[in-house]
């Protein structure tokens, strides 16, 4: 299971942040997340689940609380500062440019830096072979499930330490998300640790090491992801009985 150190890779700590000036959506949220780990974030919707992903990421900045990576403060640097320091973000939407080609849209990922791109997308191409053969595709083209390995994909070119995926099986049929939870893991056991954000609880925890549950903006239980999986009354109201 997890790599457990002394010190998480990644830790949010009492973090408040909303949309707007007197919106909280996020009510002293904590996390922690370890090198090698994944941590599955399940709730009900409006929990403020996508919310903690944005403010870890630098797009939404929190209104009190702090985030560190690697014990050094992230929390009110740009998304591209956050990204450079190895934080990778794929939101649920509009995460692959449809009109470009499929290895267009991995230059785009590379932007942080384009010198080793070339490199990196021979990598990539060797990692995942379904988007090699649709390489001068443009994305608009691909499958639900074949953007979203797309969209991880353009996010995997920064070489993040970090991946935070927002709802990355939403829209998918069944054995589309079963094959992108393999891959989610499989990106895991090369080394990256992962946070992501499910509507798909038993699905997500099962790939999981450790669970987080968020009800109304707030940690309501945090565990072991198969302790929480089989727990009866997280069964009932999370995971349909």
């Amino acid at each position: 299971m997890g790599v457990v150190t002394a010190r998480p890779l990644l830790s949010a700590d009492g973090l408040v942040a909303g949309y707007t000036a007197t919106d909280e959506i996020l009510k002293s949220v904590e996390l922690s997340l370890q090198a090698g780990e994944i941590v599955s974030i399940i709730g009900p919707n409006g929990a403020g689940k996508s919310t903690l992903l944005k403010v870890i990421a630098g797009i939404l900045a929190p209104s009190r609380g702090s985030v560190h990576l690697r014990g050094v403060p992230i929390h009110g640097r740009r998304p591209r500062e956050i990204s450079a320091l190895g934080v990778a973000f794929v939101p649920q939407e509009q995460n692959v440019f449809p009109t470009m080609t499929v290895r267009e849209n991995l230059e785009m990922g590379g932007y942080v830096d384009p010198h080793g791109s070339r490199a990196k997308i021979d990598a990539i191409f060797a990692r995942f072979p379904p988007l090699a053969e649709k390489r001068r595709h443009a994305a608009r083209t691909l499958s639900g499930g074949q953007r979203q390995i797309l969209a991880m994909a353009m996010a995997l070119m920064v070489e993040p330490a970090v991946l935070l995926l927002d709802e990355p099986s939403a829209g998918l049929a069944p054995a589309a998300a079963e094959k992108l939870f393999e891959t989610i893991r499989a990106i895991n056991q090369d080394g990256v640790s992962i946070a992501v954000v499910e509507q798909n609880a038993l699905e997500a925890l099962a790939i999981a090491h450790r669970g987080y549950i968020m009800v109304d903006g707030r940690n309501s239980r945090s565990g072991p992801a198969a302790e929480l999986a089989r727990d009866p009354d997280v069964r009932r109201v999370f995971l349909g009985g």
